[in-house]
């Protein structure tokens, strides 16, 4: 097991260790107080208990050795998960929008909640506040997508517990219970804006694409560092969880032996390897200088960056 995968599955189980406590107290604390706001927070933390348990089944099996329908892998799965993170996210926001605007639709009466909601959902904030950096940054060490969308997540989770304090103090404050209510319908719309941008992010890795288009600059970059290597073209560059996938044509001397362009093309892989470091695969073909293909129709030239 690499060290990535252990460092993933080692968040995840702090994040199922740490949300599911927070879940139980909010769900505990929210029936006590009287709380539809904090009821609703403890749910969105146990459904961040569920999307970490698929960030761990996903990790074993990203882990898994090319087969024979899958050559490239399994590492695909991770950008499968982000996806159904966000669909997890989103049910959340919605089940919590459709609940409490029920409720203010049809006037249903509310009691003001106890001080216990406010001391429940500042600790929850402090907790949150503490996973969510935490996530973020093993995230980012490990170019993990799914631990960098549930540490988005948690910062909408953040911003929840903020609103509901708001709604549980003013309603306390001003005997409003009303608040509660409207509180938690304005966190579930944040929280349904979250789950939305997380399924667009992974938009892009499904669609064979790249976001950050400066790897293309240094690709081209790398090519023509390479003596003998002419006119780099037909880039095609693709993310396969947190690496990359390089396809690139070359052209060298008509004249020379396959050994030679050979050699080119493996100094043009090593040029490349050396400015970006997290590649799986690059795939050089190499035609003879000045050839032209009338039916190509994908890649990317320098000119089009």
């Amino acid at each position: 097991m690499t060290e990535r995968i252990k460092i993933i599955i080692r968040a995840s189980w702090i994040g199922i260790v740490g949300n599911l406590l927070l879940s139980v107290l909010k769900i505990s604390i929210g029936f006590i107080a009287n709380s539809q706001a904090v009821i609703g927070d403890g749910i969105d933390s146990l459904s961040d208990v569920a999307t970490y348990f698929i960030i761990l089944i996903t990790a074993r099996i990203t882990q898994k050795p090319p087969s024979l329908k899958f050559p490239y892998g399994y590492s695909r799965a991770e950008t499968i998960a982000t996806k159904a993170l966000a669909f997890f996210i989103f049910f959340a926001g919605a089940q919590l929008l459709f609940h409490n605007s029920g409720n203010l639709i049809r006037q249903i009466p509310r009691e003001v909640p106890s001080l216990l909601a406010i001391y429940v959902t500042v600790f929850s904030i402090i907790v949150k506040l503490l996973l969510s950096w935490w996530q973020f940054q093993m995230g980012k060490r490990t170019n993990s997508t799914m631990l960098i969308a549930n540490a988005k997540n948690m910062r909408a989770d953040m911003i929840l517990s903020a609103a509901v304090l708001i709604g549980a103090g003013t309603a306390v404050a001003f005997d409003l219970p009303l608040m509660d209510t409207i509180m938690a319908i304005g966190v579930s719309i944040w929280i349904l804006k979250i789950g939305y941008e997380i399924f667009k992010e992974s938009n892009t890795e499904l669609m064979e694409g790249v976001d950050d288009m400066t790897v293309y600059q240094q690709v081209f970059e790398a090519a023509d560092a390479v003596p003998g290597a002419h006119n780099p073209h037909r880039a095609r560059i693709r993310k396969m969880s947190n690496l990359y996938l390089i396809d690139l044509d070359i052209e060298v001397e008509g004249n020379l032996t396959v050994a030679e362009s050979h050699r080119i093309g493996s100094k043009v892989e090593k040029e490349i390897k050396e400015r970006i470091h997290n590649v799986y695969d690059i795939m050089i073909h190499v035609e003879p200088k000045g050839n032209v293909e009338h039916n190509e129709r994908f890649g990317l030239t320098k000119e089009d960056i």
